[in-house]
């Protein structure tokens, strides 16, 4: 066994193995980039290096900078996580020359599997047929178009050598399929260094299935069960669980099957995944693909199967057998996770950025995360916060546990997902474990929006717990006394709520707490406890606990899976805004921070209502900016590789009306 591993990977995963390496006694080594230089992994790790810049491609993507740091710090193995160089053939074989043991399959694994192309004819030759589709060497754009008009729309555009969703674009129509292929090309490039592309025909209902399969340099092959990761979002998965629910023994035993026989031909020596894609209500799942690496989704296949997967492919990187047959692996209970990403759901899932302050977990629940309060979520890689997996001894146990571990989570300095997952895991075709890729469409076809029914009340909470801060602080901050008229003392407040109107408040002191006043009607609030984070507060028969976390002039308040954001000032001294106009209608903003990766127009270009203007990158996707009326672009403020913050004003069309 080895006697160190640096992990050559960020974030939640990093963390992950660490944890298991740390278990077996194997000192740990990260790498990190200037961005993540106070990072959870970093502070976690037995040793760090610093391997460069912000940007992937200057940090975690550099081999030779992996390499140097294993040197430094005497590494024998290194375990890539998923992502960035976990199933790039290239990094196998750099460290294979320079004796660094790779916990991941042989270099002719990743090379078969990695690629899309070669994995469906090898998986054909397999006896292992997948959706029908062109996976041919000419990729020229002529060909792929001819492609997808002999197979039929709508399509699946994907990169040969992608993978979490990336360099995938699904395709309706004829007039998009150009588009679809540029962007689809330029993102695959970006995100692996290969820009081959394939077409598929696009199932519209299917369930995605997989099987967790593990094999080791003995010729021994089994499979750890099946995920179902059905409810996605972009190509991304959002939901998912093992065992699959609702899945017959017969479908079961042929996914087994053909994952085992794939696996097989191949040769296969390490943890992956063998996905399938199958049509709601049918008996015959085809081939995706497989991934040479582990899975976001393996802590639900660790809780039924009892296993720990990055043990096991530490150990089977070292030379190790598998110790138990496939007969010894059976499912105990249920176990699914939620992908907490930090995202404004309800604004079309634009990526957020920022400070977290606080975060409030559940107890009693997996949690997986790498970041703490204080760290940072960049621009620069994806937006994954944590994992939230619950197990239960049935699925609906297990449901249940899910939806209020969410509904008792709280992350405040960035916006995430946290509400929108609750209301994912409560929606009738998830609960009943019918869900499909289509859920999310079917379920808000016009977009997520959230609950707001507690909207006034929460601002009401806010408000007392502001004011009883602001009254620990300093002695009746913002209150005006009233001794000489026998009144309480009372504070005349502004609350303003990102995206909602200003509304002024008056809250005064009683005997057992506070009223608070809006519009004429009165609320009476008892404060029954406050500590650094969090509150206990009694309302009209109603026991409320809330958590928070002040900063920046700012409060977080987090109740049942939501926090809103409050700016609350005295009101005598709130300095109120006029809105701002939305850009007279011709003007471009930025909704997020991100990189120019193309500009498409020039001043004094003539464009229609929709048109293309620039080409965003943000958290490795690529987002297309269209113009909002017909006529002159008037100002281009940027050019390609400009960084751009959040409301900036990227391109002016002054409109032909």
């Amino acid at each position: 066994m080895f006697k160190s591993i640096l992990i050559a990977n960020r974030g939640e995963i990093a963390c992950r193995i660490i944890r298991t390496a740390r278990h077996m006694g194997l000192r740990t080594i990260a790498v990190y980039s200037e961005a993540d230089k106070n990072a959870l992994h970093v502070r976690e790790a037995d040793e760090a290096v610093h391997i460069g810049p912000p940007p992937p491609s200057e940090s975690y993507l550099q081999i030779d900078k992996i390499i140097d740091a294993a040197r430094q710090t005497g590494a024998e193995a290194i375990h890539p996580g998923y992502g960035f160089l976990s199933e790039n053939t290239k990094f196998a074989v750099a460290l294979g020359k320079a004796g660094v043991a790779f916990v991941g399959p042989a270099a002719s694994c990743i090379a078969s599997m990695g690629d899309k192309i070669e994995s469906k004819r090898l998986a054909e030759r397999a006896g292992v047929l997948g959706v029908p589709g062109y996976s041919g060497d000419d990729q020229s754009d002529a060909v792929l178009i001819e492609a997808a008009e002999q197979i039929g729309f709508p399509v699946m555009v994907k990169a040969s050598a992608g993978g979490g969703g990336k360099g995938m674009r699904r395709v309706f129509e004829r007039s998009k399929l150009e588009e679809a292929i540029d962007l689809a090309r330029r993102e695959a490039q970006s995100s692996f260094g290969d820009d081959r592309l394939l077409v598929e025909k696009l199932i519209i209902r299917p369930r995605h299935l997989e099987v967790q399969i593990a094999g080791d340099k003995h010729g021994n092959v089994v499979h750890l069960l099946e995920r179902d990761c059905s409810v996605q979002r972009n190509n991304q998965k959002v939901l998912e669980e093992a065992p699959a629910p609702n899945l017959s023994d017969t479908v079961r035993e042929k996914l087994y099957d053909r994952a085992i026989k794939l696996a097989e031909a191949i040769n296969y020596d390490s943890l992956g995944t063998v996905e399938f894609i199958m049509d709601a209500g049918g008996v015959e799942p085809a081939f995706l693909e497989m991934n040479t690496r582990l899975q976001v989704e393996h802590p639900v296949t660790e809780l039924v199967t009892g296993l720990d997967l990055v043990e096991l492919q530490i150990r089977i990187a070292a030379g190790e057998a598998i110790p138990f047959g496939q007969s010894e692996i059976k499912p105990n209970g249920h176990a699914i996770e939620a992908r907490v990403t930090a995202e404004k759901p309800a604004q079309g899932f634009l990526p957020d950025i920022g400070r977290i302050h606080h975060i409030n977990w559940p107890t009693g629940m997996r949690i997986d995360t790498g970041v703490d309060a204080g760290s940072d979520i960049s621009q620069f890689y994806d937006s994954m916060i944590a994992k939230v997996i619950s197990h239960g001894s049935t699925r609906k146990e297990s449901c249940d546990r899910l939806i209020g571990a969410l509904r008792s989570t709280a992350i405040m300095g960035v916006e995430s997902n946290v509400a929108f997952l609750a209301d994912c895991a409560r929606a009738p075709d998830f609960y009943k474990g019918n869900a499909t890729t289509s859920f999310l469409n079917e379920v808000y076809p016009d977009g997520w929006q959230a609950d707001e029914s507690e909207r006034e009340e929460s601002r009401m909470c806010a408000a007392v717990v502001w004011q009883a801060l602001a009254t620990n602080n300093t002695t009746f901050t913002g209150f005006r006394l009233l001794g000489a008229s026998g009144l309480p003392a009372r504070a005349f407040l502004t609350i303003e709520k990102e995206g909602a109107e200003p509304v002024d408040v008056i809250i005064a002191q009683e005997q057992d707490g506070y009223s608070v006043s809006h519009n004429g009607a009165v609320s009476h609030i008892r404060l029954i406890e406050i500590g650094d984070n969090h509150a206990v507060l009694y309302r009209d028969g109603h026991r409320t606990r809330v958590v928070f976390a002040q900063a920046h002039d700012k409060l977080y308040l987090g109740s049942n899976g939501r926090v809103r954001t409050y700016s609350i000032m005295p009101t005598a001294e709130y300095a109120r805004e006029l809105a701002k106009a939305a850009g007279g209608g011709g003007e471009v903003k930025s909704d997020m921070p991100g990189a120019v990766s193309e500009v498409k127009v020039t001043k004094g270009d003539h464009v229609e209502l929709g048109a293309p203007l620039l080409v965003m990158e943000s958290m490795k996707l690529l987002i297309t900016l269209n113009a909002p009326v017909a006529g002159i672009v008037t100002a281009v403020n940027v050019k390609q590789g400009d960084l751009i913050n959040s409301g900036d004003v990227l391109v002016v069309v002054q409109s032909e009306e």
